[in-house]
């Protein structure tokens, strides 16, 4: 008689143990599914706790996309005219610059210690760019080293954002900015070149009324600098290769040619400073 009354009592602990089981696995993915769903809705927050936080580096990020839209503007001028959009690019890239500064630089003093180690910061050198072309005829030209320093920093930044919030489905963003990163060498060296080539292209627009005529002079002594520069090596590295390359085409032109040509490459030389070696600390 004990045998027949214990199986109903084991029989239904079996079926506890199972409804048991049953609920616990049966909250653990509604648990699974409230998180996923408070993950989106979590992002915004994050995003907004590290703006909150970081608001000079955020500060920057945004006017570095400021920079890419309107330089969008201005190759397409919809919205805007390409004028209101030049001067917005250059405004922002200013604004960008003051910032950089205020991080790197401290406090303003009357001191000669101060203006040179503000003037060899490359911040410094942008901001003189800006102000050197903003009366300007509006040109592409200009607005491409702007541009191409913008999309740099913007990508590492954006991908900073994307790995806070956590969301792998931004696979198409994460894809480009590694382009972007992977051919940093190349952006940097390009937006070199074209800081160079520029100055034969301001001499053009003074001569055209275009420009001032303290434009090219101003915009020598932004080339000095940024071939002094010591956080970016890539002015002195597109110098050095136009300078083989022109060197390479005299000796493979007439003897006239080449002497114009070496000629040219002996002035750019006179002018070019001689490099100082960097501060012991």
């Amino acid at each position: 008689m004990s045998t027949a009354t214990e199986q109903p009592t084991r029989f239904d602990s079996a079926q506890e143990d199972a409804a048991s089981q049953g609920q616990h696995q049966s909250n653990s993915s509604a648990q699974q599914e409230q998180q996923q769903h408070q993950q989106p809705q979590n992002a915004p927050a994050k995003l907004l706790q590290h703006f909150q936080t970081n608001r000079i580096d955020s500060a920057l990020w945004a006017l570095r996309l400021l920079v890419i839209f309107f330089t969008i503007s201005y190759v397409l001028p919809i919205f805007n005219s390409q004028q209101s959009s030049f001067s917005k690019v250059l405004l922002a890239n200013a604004a960008i610059s003051a910032l950089r500064l205020h991080q790197r630089v401290p406090a303003f003093s009357f001191s000669r210690e101060f203006l040179a180690r503000l003037f060899a910061e490359d911040s410094c050198h942008y901001m003189m760019y800006s102000l050197i072309f903003f009366s300007i005829r509006p040109s592409l030209l200009v607005l491409i080293p702007v541009v191409l320093y913008s999309v740099l920093h913007a990508s590492s930044y954006s991908l900073k954002l994307l790995d806070l919030i956590g969301q792998n489905s931004w696979w198409g963003a994460r894809f480009i900015i590694s382009i972007v990163e992977f051919q940093a060498a190349n952006i940097l060296k390009a937006t070199a070149f074209c800081e160079i080539f520029i100055m034969p292209y301001a001499i053009v627009l003074t001569f055209m009324s275009h420009a001032g005529l303290m434009t090219p002079i101003i915009y020598y002594h932004y080339l000095v600098m940024r071939y002094s520069s010591r956080r970016n090596p890539y002015p002195r590295t597109a110098f050095a290769e136009l300078r083989i390359t022109f060197e390479a085409l005299a000796a493979r032109s007439p003897p006239a040619v080449g002497k114009i040509i070496r000629g040219g490459i002996g002035f750019v030389n006179r002018l070019a400073p001689q490099p100082q070696p960097a501060p012991t600390q």
